[in-house]
């Protein structure tokens, strides 16, 4: 088969490279998330059924296909949960809770994503940065939320950032808790929870 123009089989170089990526994605998903197994490049690779080479391609070493693992769920979780939010309306309460139901629905649907973003990469060292920024950029998220939905109040933006410090924190804690079965609750019970911890604090 004769290759011209990058495109092989009918298909642009750059798409097998994204499928190649995506499929590379999934398996350090996979093997992350597996208990019984070690996170490496070569167990990634034999998961996604791609030589080290084609890892290479995408990433420039495993803590590097972790790190895309961590941004794209945090993205998942940003765009998901802000699209409830806008699909609620104005109401604060109705908000809120769209908000954390989608969050929680996420996570219920694939467990996985909690277990690496929060779990796992907290106990490795080359990715506690990362965690610790991903998490501040959602308090601030929060902050910023609050402040849209709530209006002015007496606080400072530094105090609003503070108690999404605390609200963000509490919930990757609980969240964490309830997919290990730690904390025996419905998913309605968590949302309720959280919904009234984030009132609480901005409300």
């Amino acid at each position: 088969m004769a290759v011209q123009s990058g495109v092989y089989r009918g298909v642009p170089a750059e798409e097998r490279v994204a499928e190649r990526r995506a499929k590379l994605m999934e398996a350090t998903l996979a093997v992350w998330a597996d208990p019984d197994r070690r996170t490496t490049m070569t167990a990634i690779c034999a998961e996604a059924g791609l030589t080290e080479r084609y890892f290479y391609e995408s990433f420039s070493g495993l803590d590097d296909a972790l790190t895309a693992v961590m941004d794209a769920i945090a993205t998942e979780i940003e765009e998901t949960t802000m699209h409830a939010a806008e699909e609620a309306g104005t109401d604060p309460a109705a908000r809120t809770r769209a908000t954390l139901e989608a969050f929680v629905a996420l996570l219920r649907d694939d467990p996985r994503k909690c277990k690496v973003a929060l779990v796992e990469a907290a106990a490795m060292p080359g990715l506690r940065h990362r965690r610790a920024e991903l998490l501040r950029h959602f308090a601030h998220r929060t902050a910023v939320e609050a402040r849209e939905i709530f209006g002015a109040n007496t606080r400072t933006e530094a105090e609003d950032d503070v108690a999404g410090l605390l609200f963000i924190g509490g919930i990757a804690e609980l969240v964490t808790a309830w997919l290990e079965g730690a904390v025996e609750v419905s998913p309605e019970d968590l949302v309720e929870a959280a919904s009234r911890g984030f009132l609480g604090l901005y409300g």
